[in-house]
């Protein structure tokens, strides 16, 4: 009986240790949570971003914001220069996490980052 329970156990191991790395293969963290028109839509034309510069947004508005922040950033640009989009984008993440700090300069920081027309004219798709 014990090696019945000894030899399941080794099988049940043994499925584990190959079967684990090919699950967390397909937990790519590298791939943005958030697609560009989402946080377009969400952050920048809805009231996220609005919010979260002006000062009334919640600890939980700004840590969302953050994410969808940090999702743009590593998001392909539609078009346009790579370096371009990650100077860009790279602002608003940073003045994201300000945000999500409590900086008292965040606001400022989002709304000078927050240049739509800095980053349409050169990653907007026609």
């Amino acid at each position: 009986m014990r090696a019945k329970i000894f030899g399941g156990l080794v099988c049940l191991v043994a499925v584990a240790l190959v079967g684990l790395p090919a699950i967390a293969a397909d937990d790519d963290s590298d791939k943005p949570k958030f697609k560009t028109k989402q946080v377009m839509k969400e952050a920048f034309k809805g009231p996220l971003l609005k919010k979260v510069a002006g000062g009334d947004g919640s600890a939980e508005d700004a840590k969302k914001l953050h994410a969808m922040l940090v999702a743009l950033s590593k998001n392909e640009p539609p078009r346009g220069e790579e370096k371009s989009w990650k100077e860009l984008t790279g602002a608003l993440v940073k003045a994201g996490k300000a945000a999500v700090e409590g900086d008292a300069d965040a606001g400022a920081m989002l709304k000078k980052a927050a240049n739509c027309k800095a980053c349409h004219s050169k990653h907007k798709p026609s």
